[in-house]
């Protein structure tokens, strides 16, 4: 009987608690309605665009035929799932993706961050503003003309041939008829379309770093390497751990866009990706099912390696996306 009397004076607590969190929401919405009415338009296109043909997702596991529509297709199970695990394209694209991506962090994740650096320590303002317009340029560029420069360069009389041919001293045709060119023209051609673009953030986040820690490290004679090393990349460490995870959570996945421009038969040993895959699976040759599929197994083993780095970054640091 006491224990019940407990319980029982000590229960409206949490219900206080849980009314007076509500009463600060609604305050809250009611001080601040412009800025929520603002962001209904935004959670709307996430309901209609991103949640709303998530139901969609059972075609996977349904021989799905547009004129008996979703209800009426055959129910198969994971048949589909069985058929690309199976299948003779199973490990190349499993592969070539995660080849692609590994080249792209390695690399492409790098660079924008040591060019952030290097323009950090620029102090002529005009020369920093044109490396910045240089540099930002190709983001803006469509991703046809790009891929349409990329063919030019690389064909057999191309600027890039043409250079590869005088340092190595060996004839060559178009360079994307070499399997073994097209990741180095793929990640290379990436860097240089982004990197300038990608580098906004880094240099936000150093505009914010205080100028009396770089004053300090002046006053003890520190070099401007040391600065970089010890003062500005600890300070900008947070956005660079958040992006990492983001990159690492799409190493299952790549644009299938570009690679659609760039690749041919010739060079499908180390470029057909999943989503090259899925794109001729699907549309080309209608096997819808199979290829939504393919692409949900890429969605969840994604959402796999975000969880799992978020998960051990967040045991090493005090920095993680939850």
């Amino acid at each position: 009987m006491e224990i019940i009397r407990k319980n029982r004076k000590m229960s409206p607590a949490p219900a206080k608690a849980k009314l007076r969190k509500s009463l600060l929401i609604k305050r809250d919405m009611k001080k601040n309605w412009f800025v929520y009415l603002l962001a209904l338009p935004v959670i709307a296109w996430y309901l209609i665009f991103c949640y709303g043909p998530m139901w969609g997702v059972m075609i996977a596991f349904k021989d799905f035929k547009p004129l008996l529509g979703f209800g009426e297709s055959d129910w198969v199970g994971f048949k589909h799932f069985i058929d690309f695990f199976q299948g003779p394209y199973f490990w190349r694209v499993v592969k070539n993706t995660l080849m692609l991506n590994v080249w792209a962090l390695a690399f492409g994740f790098t660079a924008p961050i040591i060019l952030a650096l290097m323009l950090n320590e620029v102090r002529s303002s005009k020369f920093k503003r044109t490396v910045q317009t240089v540099t930002y340029m190709p983001h803006f560029i469509s991703l046809v003309v790009v891929c349409g420069i990329i063919h030019i360069f690389t064909a057999d009389e191309g600027i890039i041939t043409q250079l590869l041919q005088f340092i190595t001293g060996k004839e060559y045709s178009s360079l994307l008829g070499y399997s073994s060119f097209f990741r180095p023209i793929y990640t290379f051609s990436g860097i240089w379309q982004s990197i300038g673009w990608d580098s906004i953030i880094y240099l936000a986040a150093m505009s914010g770093i205080d100028p009396a820690l770089y004053e300090a490290a002046e006053i003890d004679g520190v070099s401007r390497v040391k600065k970089m090393w010890y003062i500005t990349l600890p300070q900008i460490s947070p956005v660079i751990i958040i992006l990492f995870i983001f990159a690492i959570g799409g190493l299952m996945s790549s644009g299938y866009e570009k690679i659609i421009l760039l690749y041919n038969p010739l060079t499908y040993e180390t470029a057909d990706v999943i989503a090259s895959y899925v794109y001729r699976r699907g549309l080309r040759e209608a096997s819808l099912s199979y290829s939504a599929a393919v692409g949900l197994i890429s969605s969840i083993v994604n959402f796999g390696l975000l969880w799992v780095t978020n998960y051990i970054v967040k045991r090493r640091s005090e920095t993680s996306l939850w």
